[in-house]
């Protein structure tokens, strides 16, 4: 198993590194182009902290983060899954303080006054880096009975909002659960981001819940 990790490792950082060498002039095509060598730059960093190499990983991630604020000026309205990738990266590698800048970036992008539920989510996991507890609480709660956002995030994002270690523990587990069920990944990783990410949060908000699954890495 190692080596199918190895071997998505190699091959998403050569699609990152042949996206940076091979970069276009125009606006638009320069910004699909950033958003793909992220993805690639996401892919490789997982895959890593799968093998085992932690440091390394984080490093990747950084770089995926890098490369989706990169595309930022350039990209359509309501692009709002670019600050998301960045900050959960950011989270996943640890990287408290560039979070922090990365929140700071989508908030004053217009985040919380975003008419869609990935620019609210956006929102809310931003409000939550900075420490904006109230203000998180109440965007999650609005996105709680929408049919296109999944509810287990919500309630995760509620839960971490109001402080409910107990209620974080559950959703963060259905959560999970709900991820083992998946059959798409971005770029084919079948990896649970964004209960990595959400555990990365709440660690630093001094929750801590257990979780083991061929989706985590191990620890």
């Amino acid at each position: 198993m190692d080596d199918d990790w190895e071997e998505r490792a190699r091959r998403a950082i050569e699609r990152h590194d042949d996206g940076l060498a091979r970069l276009p002039e125009g606006a638009d095509e320069r910004q699909r182009q950033l958003t793909r060598a992220g993805n690639a730059a996401w892919a490789a960093g997982l895959s890593l902290l799968v093998l085992g190499r932690r440091d390394e990983g984080a490093r990747w991630l950084l770089r995926a983060a890098d490369r989706y604020r990169e595309s930022w000026p350039s990209a359509p309205p309501g692009s709002w899954g670019r600050p998301i990738g960045s900050l959960k990266a950011r989270l996943i590698a640890g990287d408290l303080e560039g979070a922090q800048a990365d929140a700071a970036w989508a908030l004053e992008a217009g985040a919380a006054e975003s008419a869609s539920p990935i620019g609210l989510y956006a929102a809310a996991l931003a409000q939550l880096v900075l420490g904006q507890d109230a203000a998180a609480g109440r965007l999650a709660v609005g996105l709680r009975d929408r049919e296109d956002f999944p509810g287990p995030v919500v309630d995760s994002l509620t839960a971490l909002a109001s402080g409910d270690a107990d209620g974080y523990a559950t959703a963060v587990r259905a959560l999970l659960a709900d991820f083992e069920a998946r059959e798409e990944f971005l770029e084919g990783v079948p990896i649970a981001d964004t209960v990595l990410a959400l555990q990365a949060l709440a660690a630093w908000r001094g929750t801590t819940v257990t979780l083991a699954s061929p989706m985590l890495p191990a620890t």
